[in-house]
């Protein structure tokens, strides 16, 4: 059976954001998102001490899955989407 769903991708007009200009990838907020398998904080880490050579790191948090078998909570997509312009997703094992 195939179950095709011709609205899939399309944004309804009324959720649409505006981006308030180009990502400054040396000056936004940025958060590194782990998906809370193993390694992924120590992956995300490394992340945050490479970029420390090329922006500031004061304003990059990191974000943690409850479990690596369940998605992102609703609250924890909507602090990353208010908060953050630039989103780092970090899948280790």
């Amino acid at each position: 059976m195939r179950i095709v769903n011709p609205s899939f991708g399309i944004v309804p007009p009324s959720t649409e954001k505006k981006m308030s200009g180009p990502v400054n990838w040396r000056e936004d907020p940025m958060v590194l998102f782990s998906n809370s398998k193993p390694n992924g904080k120590e992956l995300l880490e490394g992340i945050r001490a490479k970029l420390s050579g090329i922006r500031r790191i004061d304003n990059i948090d990191y974000v943690f899955k409850p479990s690596a078998s369940q998605g992102a909570t609703p609250a924890q997509l909507d602090e990353v989407a208010g908060k953050y312009r630039i989103a780092l997703l970090a899948i280790a094992d």
